[in-house]
This record gives structure tokens, C-alpha cells and sequence, in this order.
């Protein structure tokens, strides 16, 4: 619904669709799609571009109560990115990856990954304790179809998954219309253990 700047210029019946209303109405339109669309969302309020299920600094909480430890550093140099590679698929993007590690090895890792080349990234949150996914979080989710990935059903069967090859040596059902995002998840978990790994 668009929000007319003043209301008594906001048409109630047709016989008040005039001209006056009418470039009103085109004006703030057009002001409209001349906007961002992050804005265009928070102005016209019909349509968000992701949706947020949990923030960092809640699965952070939630993964080392009130006292978070401060974050860690790991270099992803050429010869981790290439043990990297084999279970994210591709090389990770970024050089550096920041974490959290708690004085008994506990670790979490936030980043992203993609159900498909050309999908928009998902950002999940894992934490690995013991060489085992302790609890997987979705964080952010931007596609328009799949997010069941992010019920705790689903993720409960990611719980206790330790990593097997280029996988993990847990089954995981699949979703309905989301075979792309249940595989996602399964690599993203896989990328947790091997990132704590390289971690340590």
C-alpha cells in the first residue's frame, strides 16, 4: 500500500480520481522504484528480500551463553583453501574467516554458501564441538522457496554429524522443493567440521 504524503490527497471513491489525484498518485510511484530496493521494501512494506531467523549475536548467545569469547582469525592460504575446496565446492571466497573458540574447543563459524551457481547466498551458523555439528542455525535466508531448512526438525538431523569424505556420516531427509537447500545445508555442516579442523 502506498503512503500518501498527505492524506486528504488520498483518493476514496472514483468520482475523486481526478487529474490532480492521478499525478499525485504517479508521483509517488515513480519516487518509489527511483528508491533502492531495501527502501522500497521498508517504504511500501509489500515484500521483504530475505528473512532473518536468527541474529549472530543470538546464536552466539546461544551457543556460549552470557560470556562470548572474542573472535579468532583463520587464514584461509592456498594450501587450506585447497583441503577447503573439497568439501565447500569451490574455493572459499574471502582469505580470512573470523570464528569463536571457547576455552574447551568449542567452536562457531557464520558464513555463507549457495544452494546453486546463481542462487542468492544463505547464512548459516554452526557450532562444532568434539569433532561432531553440536547445533546448526540458519541465520538469513534470501530464497523464495526452501526455507524449512531453518525448522529445527530439520536441522535436529544435522546434530551430532561427523564428517565422512566430502560429507557427513549422517542421513538427512530431504524437503520438498528444496533439494538444493537441504544439499546446501548438508556441505555447510561439512564445511564446519573442516574449518574446525584447520582451526586447531
Amino acid at each position: 500500500m502506498t503512503t500518501f504524503d498527505n492524506p486528504a490527497a488520498c483518493p476514496t471513491d472514483a468520482a475523486s480520481i481526478g487529474g490532480a489525484s492521478r499525478r499525485s498518485f504517479l508521483r509517488g510511484a515513480l519516487a518509489l522504484l527511483a528508491l533502492p530496493l531495501t527502501k522500497v521494501a521498508a517504504a511500501a512494506g509489500t515484500f521483504e528480500l530475505f528473512k532473518t531467523f536468527q541474529t549472530p549475536e543470538a546464536f552466539l548467545a546461544e551457543a556460549f551463553g552470557a560470556t562470548v569469547p572474542p573472535a579468532s582469525t583463520l587464514d584461509l592460504d592456498d594450501a587450506r583453501q585447497s583441503q577447503l575446496s573439497g568439501v565447500y565446492g569451490r574455493r572459499y571466497p574471502q582469505a580470512r574467516l573470523r570464528y569463536w573458540r571457547a576455552p574447551n574447543g568449542r567452536t562457531a563459524w557464520i558464513f555463507d554458501d549457495i544452494g546453486k551457481e546463481g542462487y542468492v547466498p544463505t547464512t548459516s551458523g554452526f557450532v562444532v564441538q568434539n569433532g561432531a555439528i553440536d547445533f546448526g542455525r540458519v541465520l538469513i535466508y534470501r530464497e523464495s522457496r526452501g526455507e524449512q531448512i531453518a525448522e529445527r526438525s530439520f536441522l535436529q538431523q544435522l546434530v551430532g554429524a561427523r564428517a565422512s569424505g566430502n560429507g557427513i556420516d549422517k542421513k538427512v531427509d530431504n524437503v520438498s522443493g528444496a533439494t538444493y537447500s537441504v544439499k546446501m545445508m548438508q556441505r555447510m555442516a561439512r564445511t564446519a567440521l573442516m574449518l574446525d579442523s584447520l582451526a586447531r
